[in-house]
Parts: structure tokens; sequence; C-alpha cells
């Protein structure tokens, strides 16, 4: 059992620009870093991810991190990120979402105007974030990756919509990015549907190739999930997107750690130099701005900018009654 009957936990429901992100703190976990955590979590957290993603408290598109101490007394926090599937390495929306909610909770001292640094280390690395502040709030949140780069270009795909080109890179986690320009699917609420069909498809090919295998850390392998994007107004630098992760999983933001991903393939054929403004729109409308910030031996430093808003605190309960108990998914 996840909670006795006079247990609970609390949770601040935020999202990144329409993605949902559940922050909560579930006391002390074992390991030196958040990476470690993050195993630790796996092995010892899963019917509480379960309990606090589930139908009814949530959906099979719902995402959220556990708070954790920061790897060493230079950052400010840390956060182990989890969705309906598991535990990911990366998440940008939450990133953006836990500086917020950092400075909303008091967590940090930021000034009524101005710009405030917060470090948050997640399993895939520390990440330097800056929060802008209008009129005592945060208006916007950048974070600075770790570093992206490009792993496997043009792997041909067979799909029920006909034969695609993928492009592997890693942003934080590893991405199959797919143009969509060409084929019969737009990266549009109508197309929701097919697009997880697709992305699924582009997965399962390559799950196992030798592109999504991390060089320096095997708990970071694995192909999380696919990008599928198209030119807004026919401008490269201006692109819209649909990132399906997990097992069907739709990031309703433009994926955070996905436009890293985006950057670093981007950069690799000269669409962009360092400094140049990348535009990238999710499927609900928000939009993230992106830009190289230095180049590196093997791929590029990117930088993500978005915002989060705060639009619940709930207090679970399970009752020890219910025959639901830790929940149940549809998809």
């Amino acid at each position: 059992m996840v909670l006795a009957p006079d247990e609970v936990i609390v949770a601040d429901d935020y999202h990144t620009a329409g993605e949902p992100f559940r922050i909560v703190d579930l006391g002390p976990m074992e390991g030196a870093t958040v990476l470690d955590r993050r195993s630790w979590a796996m092995a010892n957290l899963d019917d509480h991810r379960r309990f606090l993603v589930h139908e009814p408290r949530g959906h099979a598109d719902m995402y959220g991190g556990m708070v954790v101490p920061a790897d060493d007394p230079d950052g400010d926090l840390g956060v182990v990120f989890f969705h309906k599937d598991g535990f990911s390495t990366a998440c940008g929306h939450g990133t953006i979402a836990m500086t917020t909610w950092a400075i909303d909770t008091g967590r940090i001292a930021a000034p009524t105007d101005g710009e405030v640094a917060v470090v948050v280390d997640v399993p895939s690395g520390r990440l330097h974030t800056v929060a802008r502040m209008v009129a005592g709030r945060v208006a916007s949140v950048r974070f600075t990756n770790v570093e992206a780069f490009v792993t496997a270009r043009g792997l041909a795909v067979e799909t029920s919509l006909g034969p695609v080109s993928a492009h592997v890179s890693f942003g934080g986690a590893f991405y199959a990015s797919v143009a969509v320009d060409d084929l019969a699917v737009s990266c549009r609420p109508d197309d929701v549907d097919r697009l997880i069909s697709l992305g699924r498809e582009v997965k399962a090919a390559l799950a196992d190739h030798p592109s999504v295998a991390h060089p320096t850390d095997d708990r970071l392998s694995g192909l999380y999930g696919t990008i599928l994007h198209e030119d807004v107004t026919g401008h490269p630098l201006h692109q819209r997107n649909v990132t399906i992760f997990a097992d069907g999983q739709v990031d309703r933001s433009p994926c955070g750690s996905g436009t890293c991903a985006r950057l670093a393939l981007l950069h690799d054929d000269g669409t962009v130099g360092v400094g140049d403004p990348f535009r990238n729109e999710g499927v609900a409308g928000g939009v993230f701005e992106a830009r190289v910030e230095e180049v590196t031996s093997t791929g590029v430093v990117p930088s993500v900018e978005g915002s989060a808003h705060r639009h619940a605190t709930t207090t679970f309960t399970l009752d020890p009654h219910d025959e639901v108990g830790l929940g149940f998914l549809f998809r």
C-alpha cells in the first residue's frame, strides 16, 4: 500500500505550455546523485508513481517530478522525473516548472524584478537556469542544458504513412526526429491519434539501434521518444512539433529536452549558428524560444526558455476500501 489511512501526499500541479507537471516531495531517497536516486526510485517508488499518474488522480499523459536534494552544495535542488511508463532522464518543461515552483514557494529568494539564477540537478546532469521576474512573478525561465549531440542521420523506417527518414540526437534523452511536411499528417490536435501511431512505429523500429546508446553512462541510453516536426510559414527557424514519448504519451508543450535534441540537428546541418533564435511550437500552441549557446567538440550546448503556471495544489489520500487502488489507464 502506498498510503496508510492517515497519510497524505500534497502535490503542486503546474503546466508548462500546456504540458502537466505534478511536483511532490516524498522524503529521502538513497543515492549520492539525482541519477542514483532515480535508480532507487525505480526500485522503490514505482507504486507512488502509479498512484500519482494513473486515473482517477491523473491520466495517460500525466508527468511529474519528485523533489530531491542537489548533487552537492553548489546546486539548489534536484528532481527525479516520472510519467505513466516510468522515470525519465530529462525533462525540459519540468525543469522550467521546478524552477518556477522553487521561487513561488520561497525555496529560492528572488527580486521583484530582474533575474535570479537557480541550479537544478536532473538525472542527465546539472542545469543552470535563469528565472526572469516581472512584478514579483516568474515571467519565464531559461535553462541551459547538458550537451546535445547527433548520433545518426537518415535512418530509413517503414511506417503506415509510408517510408520516413529519421535522425537521432541526444538532448538529455535520445529522440528520433522525423519531418512530416510531406506526409498526410500535420502537427495539430486533429491529427494527434495518427501522430501517436507514427511515433510508436518509429520508436519500435529504432528502439535497439546503436545510435541510442549513451557514450559514457548506459543509464541514459534508450530511445525516449519520436519528434514529429514541420516548418511553419516555410521558415526553418520556426517549427511546430509533436513529441511522442514513452509508450504513446503526447507532450503538449514543444518539449524542452526534445527542442535541445532538435537544435543539435539544426546546428549539425548548418541551419542555425550560435545565438540564432529557434522558435519551437507545441501542439497546444505554446512556444519555446531556444538557441545554441556554444559549440563543443562533439555537439552543442543549448538553452530553452518557456513559462510555467501553477493551477492546483492537491492533497491525495488512499481509502483502504477503494477497489480502484493505485488506479488504472486506458491507454
